[in-house]
């Protein structure tokens, strides 16, 4: 059987993969009431528990496979997110996704992993759909885009950043062997983010650097709410 690879014809067959079963589903559930649409979502959703599940039973290694990286915390809150249509909380999702869509493509961990064998199926599928439900939220209109949760989507992450970086200083002092590196808040462990600790080269705060990259982004994806919003507040004004 064929492994993963990274930025092989094979892996990057998967990623248009992983878009065409966004869409398809957006197409297939556009159109189905709310209680579908609800019910096929958290289906979908609980691969990421399962596959955190998974990983702490298949490898024997719990320390190494705590649910403390982004993608498995973002595993945790997707079903509550489905379930309670939070606008916080999925406002903040929609953030958070972008770390499972950049494991889809940096799969450094698994590139020796076999095409849709066991280890292949509870990474890929899981990231696929933590990546994709935010998404699918929004443009099923299940959750309202609000820029008024830029201040809690950063600030909601930095916390948690700050204390999963709590949890692998904790982890490290009690088992050093251990190593723990969750949100890679101690060490880089990509190229991206070993920029990051070029600039700063110091662990947990080089992570920082991200804070811009995400309001960046954060506007972009709230643009047209905002130019909205200011349309509006400036056309009330001309009414007085």
């Amino acid at each position: 059987m064929m492994t993963w690879g990274f930025m092989t014809p094979l892996h990057i067959t998967t990623l248009v993969l992983a878009a065409a079963i966004i869409a398809g589903l957006y197409f297939a559930l556009r159109g189905a009431s709310r209680k579908v649409q609800t019910g096929v979502l958290l289906s979908l959703s609980l691969t990421g528990i399962a596959a955190i599940v998974y990983n702490l039973l298949r490898w024997d290694d719990p320390l190494h496979y705590l649910p403390l990286h982004l993608c498995s915390i973002n595993a945790m809150l997707l079903p509550v997110a489905v379930v309670t249509r939070n606008k916080t909380l999925g406002n903040l999702l929609l953030v958070w996704c972008l770390g499972a869509l950049a494991a889809l493509i940096l799969n450094y961990d698994v590139t020796d992993a076999p095409v849709f064998g066991e280890v292949f199926n509870f990474y890929y599928f899981p990231h696929v759909f933590e990546f994709g439900i935010p998404v699918l939220l929004f443009a099923l209109k299940l959750i309202d885009k609000d820029p008024r949760c830029i201040g809690s989507t950063m600030g909601i992450t930095m916390v948690i950043y700050t204390g999963v970086h709590l949890c692998n200083k904790v982890i490290n002092g009690l088992w050093p062997a251990v190593r723990a590196n969750y949100m890679f808040s101690i060490r880089p462990n990509n190229p991206l983010v070993e920029l990051f600790y070029q600039v700063i080269p110091c662990e947990y705060w080089y992570m920082y650097l991200v804070l811009p990259i995400v309001f960046v982004y954060l506007v972009a994806v709230y643009a047209p709410e905002i130019s909205r919003a200011y349309r509006n507040r400036h056309a009330g004004k001309r009414t007085v």
